[in-house]
């Protein structure tokens, strides 16, 4: 079974090097991910690539199934997700064309299913620290080997969409002491937070956001353009990942929910536990 999962544009997965490719059409109670899960062996190790958007990039991020993405890849056994987004810069050293792991997130977005329980169930999980720091530092040190511009730190804030910024927003945030932005990784770090899988995010970053006097208003022609470019990069990461990625996991991650379930178990429907089972069974039927 894969254990890493990179959730991205469908043109990650198209890399040299990748054998025994098989593509897995998942279903979860959640409904489809939003395409098939591509899984393929890299440096001796099985991993699974997920587009974000679908197949041609046709959902937008409001429509995002972000439950069925997350649930789908931990149906599969993966325990460690990167998420691999295009971001626009709110502060004037993170350049076009660098990369941002980020280790703060701030979600500003609005309408989107944000947790795997309800129905019956309730979980308090904790997210103070969103993005696993033992998978941040191991795709840091990944990203820097290929030579690239990398930068550790920094809040990441999820907007709506599928608009970009008006100025007075872009300049609120930098206000706030957000260093990137983008429209997909929440809830996205909170739902593999839910599953107890480690996740992190190689945030590229395609323009300075609308803030910046000095530099072209962003389009999506140039958010394309640097993504393209930066395509070997992540690509030379994920597989710089693989073959350093540690075998045992050592962060917090593993038992996030261990002190997040608040239902009394005689009070929540079969119906939920069953359809909660992967997620629940190892602390409710003990």
């Amino acid at each position: 079974m894969p254990q890493l999962g990179v959730i991205g544009g469908s043109g990650l997965y198209r890399m040299p090097g990748l054998q025994e490719i098989q593509e897995q059409a998942v279903i979860t109670p959640f409904g489809k991910p939003s395409a098939p899960i591509i899984v393929g062996t890299l440096e001796g190790q099985r991993v699974a690539f997920l587009a974000r958007h679908g197949i041609g990039h046709h959902i937008s991020p409001s429509e995002i199934n972000y439950r069925a993405n997350i649930f789908a890849l931990k149906s599969l056994g993966v325990e460690r997700i990167v998420g691999i987004s295009a971001c626009g810069s709110l502060r004037e050293d993170f350049a076009p064309g660098d990369i941002v792991v980020p280790d703060q997130l701030f979600d500003f977005t609005r309408g989107r299913k944000r947790s795997f329980f309800e129905g019956g169930l309730v979980a308090h999980i904790s997210v103070a620290d969103p993005f696993c720091p033992d998978l941040s530092d191991q795709v840091c040190t990944a990203v820097q080997v290929t030579g690239a511009a990398v930068h550790k730190g920094g809040a990441f804030i999820t907007v709506e969409g599928p608009r970009f910024s008006t100025k007075a927003e872009s300049s609120t945030f930098r206000a706030w002491g957000m260093a990137v932005i983008g429209m997909t990784t929440s809830p996205e770090a909170f739902l593999a937070r839910e599953a107890e899988m480690c996740y992190t995010v190689m945030a590229h970053v395609t323009d300075y956001d609308v803030w910046h006097s000095g530099e072209e208003t962003v389009t999506v022609e140039r958010v394309i353009e640097i993504l393209h470019r930066n395509t070997e990069i992540a690509q030379e990461a994920v597989r710089n990942l693989v073959l350093q990625l540690k075998p045992e996991r050592t962060c917090e991650c593993p038992q996030a929910l261990a002190t997040a379930l608040i239902t009394d178990p005689t009070a929540i429907p079969g119906e939920t536990l069953q359809q909660m089972g992967l997620l629940v069974d190892k602390y409710l039927k003990k």
